[in-house]
């Protein structure tokens, strides 16, 4: 049997540092569309800033002339921002981080995106990382 790692928090949430990491290929709007024609799969990523109003996404299935899509379902980032509000989370990282979903390659993913990633949150000290796949 594989033994999947598991690590205890060291703080209570209400005292943590959060920054959300999606693969719901979330981006501002001004930013570049993840590619979702690559057929080994888009392997950047998108940084969000934590004062961020306006989200859209790339998605094949979005259509945002049908209306009825609730980003916040994909990436939380509003509920977060209440949760941070109400004192249940101590603060939220002054960003986050966003991929898209459907990578069929995943070495440059994990040889380099993923760990430029990972180096952010290490030098933003973030306590919680919040993965909301898609």
């Amino acid at each position: 049997m594989t033994k999947i790692p598991f690590v205890y928090p060291k703080k209570a949430l209400c005292e943590s540092s959060l920054s959300l990491v999606t693969t719901g290929g979330v981006h501002l709007p001004e930013d570049v569309r993840f590619d979702i024609d690559d057929l080994c799969g888009d392997c950047s990523y998108r940084e969000i800033p934590n004062s961020a109003d306006v989200l859209t996404w790339t998605h094949a299935y979005y259509a945002p002339d049908r209306g009825g899509t609730d980003l916040d379902a994909v990436f939380p980032l509003w509920t977060l921002r209440q949760l941070e509000a109400e004192g249940v989370l101590g603060e939220l990282n002054r960003r986050h981080f966003s991929f898209m979903g459907a990578i069929h390659d995943p070495a440059p993913l994990v040889g380099r995106t993923a760990p430029e990633v990972a180096q952010k949150l290490i030098d933003d000290r973030v306590d919680v990382v919040l993965l909301t796949p898609s």
